[in-house]
């Protein structure tokens, strides 16, 4: 049987609470085996001045997943060509790693806008999705095509945003522990 893994990628600018519940619930999903955490360096939907150095986000990713079994957190996207596609690193992870099925995890307001991702229709056809719920989305307007292609988890949901944090005063109850002091000490988001 092949190993199952799910790809969880972002910017998380910063990592936080909402982050470790969803890779939690994945994990505890029975779907996949284990998770690889991948630090998108430059989203091409995203605003990257507002962003903290991919360093800084690597390192936060690390601290805060330190503790957890079966997760794994790379920078693969930072060696393949930019702009960052998702599909070219699902592709290249089938490249590598022929033994193993690959899950797109993701949280429903993903799936929300997963219809105007780069070639959508293309990355449906190398990967299943694993999407967890989110408080105020609904996946009603969701297209049949992609609907075929989605496990939708029945979780427990939290509502953290990265750009909320960014906004106001770190709290440990809102980032972990160790990424809220790494936070304060490299004066990030200030």
């Amino acid at each position: 049987m092949k190993k199952r893994v799910g790809v969880f990628g972002g910017s998380f600018d910063p990592v936080h609470q909402g982050h470790t519940h969803i890779v939690n619930e994945f994990l505890a999903s029975g779907v996949i085996d284990e998770l690889l955490i991948l630090l998108t360096p430059d989203p091409p939907h995203k605003d990257k001045s507002a962003q903290a150095y991919y360093d800084h986000r690597l390192k936060m990713l690390e601290l805060a997943f330190a503790d957890f079994q079966n997760v794994v957190i790379s920078d693969l996207e930072k060696s393949l060509p930019v702009p960052s596609y998702t599909l070219q690193t699902i592709q290249y992870l089938k490249r590598e790693n022929p033994g193993y099925t690959y899950f797109l995890c993701m949280g429903e307001d993903s799936i929300a806008s997963f219809h105007t991702w780069y070639r959508y229709e293309d990355l449906l056809n190398q990967v299943t999705l694993v999407v967890a719920n989110r408080p105020g989305i609904t996946s009603k307007h969701i297209s049949k095509e992609i609907l075929e292609k989605t496990i939708f988890l029945n979780n427990s949901e939290v509502n953290i945003s990265s750009t909320e944090i960014r906004l106001s005063e770190i709290e440990d109850t809102v980032v972990p522990q160790q990424v809220a002091q790494y936070i304060r000490k490299h004066k990030l988001y200030t």
